[in-house]
C-alpha cells in the first residue's frame, strides 16, 4: 500500500498542477490580456466547466472506459491544451483552452478515484484518497510557485510549456505503475445508467456530498483567485516573486490532509468535517485584517480546512455508494468543479463591486451553511 500511495499521490500533483498555476499569475495575465479581475479570475477558473461537464460524462460512461487507459490518455492528451496556452494573445481561445484542460483533467480525476474505490479496501479507501488530496496541496503549492517565479523570470508562455512536459510525465506514469484492471463488462441485469443516478441522488449522505463538494470548492477556489489582487495592491503590494512565495502557506496542508483518514477513523466523517470547516472559518476571518501575518497564517488555516474536507468527504464516496461507484465519483467531482466555477463568478462580481471585505463576509456564510449542509454525515453508511 506504501509504493501505491506514493504513485497515488505523483499522479494527483501530475495530474492537477495545471489547475491552479494560473492564479499566480492573474494580475499579469490580467495586464497581458488587458482586462478586468473578475473577466480574468473568471476565464482562469473555466476549467472547472470542463471539469463539471466530463465528470458528468465519465459518469454516465463510466461501465465501457478503462481506467488505467482511460487515466494516461486523458494526461497525454492534456499536454496539448497546456502548452497551446504558451501561444495565445485571445481572452476567448484562452477560456477555451482552459475548458478543454479541465475536461481531460477531471477525466483522468473521476476515472482514479473509480480505480481506488475499486481496487482499494473500504479500509485503504480513505488513505489511498487523502494521498490523491495531498498530492493536490502539493500541485497548488508547486505549481503556483513554479508559475509565478517562471513567470517574472521568463514569460508567461514558459511556465504552461513546463506544466505540459509535467503532464506527459503523468501520463507515463500511470502507465506503467497502475496495476492494470480487468476488462469492464456491462451486466445486462443490473441498473440501467439512469436508475444508478436516481439511486445515488436519493442517497441523503450522497446528496449531501455533492452539496458539500460544491460548497468546499466554492470557497476555496474564490480565497485563492481573489486574494491575488488584495495582495498585489496597496497596502501589501507584493511581486510576482513574492505572491509565489505566499503560496508556501499550503506546506501545513502537506502534513495534516494525509492525516484525515485517521482522523474520520477517530471521531467520524461529521465530526472530521465540522473540525475542517471551523479551521476554514477562523481562516477567512483573518482575511479581514490589514496584516499582512494575520493574512497568511488565514491562508494557511483555510488551506488546512479544506483539504481536509475535501479527502474527508471524497474518501467516503466510494463506501456509501450503493451501486456503480464510478457514476458516483462523477456526480460528486461534477459539483465539486461547479462550485468552484460558481465560487469564480459570483465573487468576482462582489469583489469587483463591493471589495473584498464583502466577498469574504458573503465566503464566512457559505462555509456556515456547509455546517448545517453536513449534517446528513451522522447517518450510518
Amino acid at each position: 500500500m506504501f509504493s501505491r500511495t506514493i504513485t497515488i499521490g505523483l499522479l494527483s500533483f501530475l495530474t492537477l498542477i495545471d489547475l491552479f498555476g494560473s492564479q499566480a499569475i492573474l494580475p499579469q495575465l490580467t495586464t497581458y490580456f488587458g482586462t478586468d479581475p473578475a473577466s480574468m479570475g473568471l476565464a482562469v477558473n473555466a476549467s472547472t466547466f470542463g471539469m463539471a461537464a466530463a465528470g458528468l460524462i465519465v459518469a454516465l460512461l463510466s461501465r465501457r472506459i478503462d481506467r488505467v487507459k482511460g487515466i494516461w490518455l486523458s494526461l497525454a492528451l492534456l499536454s496539448i491544451p497546456t502548452s497551446l496556452l504558451g501561444f495565445v494573445d485571445d481572452l476567448t481561445l484562452f477560456t477555451w483552452l482552459r475548458i478543454a484542460q479541465g475536461a481531460l483533467m477531471a477525466t483522468a480525476f473521476t476515472l482514479t478515484m473509480s480505480y481506488l474505490a475499486e481496487e482499494c479496501s473500504a479500509a485503504e479507501a480513505a488513505g489511498a484518497m487523502a494521498a490523491y488530496i495531498t498530492g493536490n496541496v502539493l500541485s497548488n503549492l508547486i505549481g503556483r510557485l513554479m508559475a509565478a517565479n517562471f513567470a517574472d523570470w521568463f514569460g508567461l508562455s514558459i511556465s504552461f510549456w513546463l506544466f505540459a512536459l509535467l503532464n506527459l510525465a503523468g501520463a507515463l506514469l500511470a502507465y506503467l505503475c497502475l496495476a492494470k484492471t480487468a476488462p469492464r463488462t456491462s451486466n445486462s441485469d443490473g441498473p440501467s445508467v439512469m436508475q444508478v443516478w436516481k439511486i445515488h441522488l436519493t442517497n441523503p449522505r450522497l446528496q449531501a456530498s455533492f452539496v458539500l463538494g460544491f460548497l468546499i470548492l466554492f470557497i476555496f477556489l474564490s480565497v485563492f483567485t481573489y486574494v491575488n489582487f488584495v495582495l498585489s495592491a496597496a497596502p501589501f503590494s507584493l511581486s510576482g516573486n513574492q505572491l509565489g512565495l505566499v503560496y508556501l502557506v499550503f506546506l501545513p496542508a502537506v502534513f495534516t490532509t494525509p492525516l484525515a483518514g485517521k482522523m474520520v477513523s477517530s471521531r467520524g466523517t461529521y465530526i472530521a468535517f465540522v473540525m475542517s470547516m471551523t479551521m476554514a472559518f477562523f481562516g477567512l476571518l483573518a482575511l479581514l485584517t490589514s496584516s499582512l501575518t494575520l493574512l497568511i497564517l488565514g491562508l494557511a488555516a483555510i488551506g488546512v480546512g479544506t483539504f481536509c474536507a475535501q479527502a474527508v468527504v471524497s474518501g467516503q464516496i466510494g463506501t456509501v455508494a450503493t451501486a456503480d461507484r464510478a457514476t458516483a465519483s462523477g456526480l460528486y467531482l461534477t459539483s465539486y468543479y461547479f462550485g468552484g466555477l460558481v465560487g469564480a463568478a459570483v465573487i468576482g462580481r462582489v469583489f469587483t463591486a463591493s471589495g473584498w471585505n464583502s466577498a469574504v463576509y458573503l465566503l464566512l456564510a457559505v462555509t456556515a451553511a456547509s455546517l448545517i449542509a453536513a449534517r446528513p454525515l451522522n447517518r450510518p453508511v
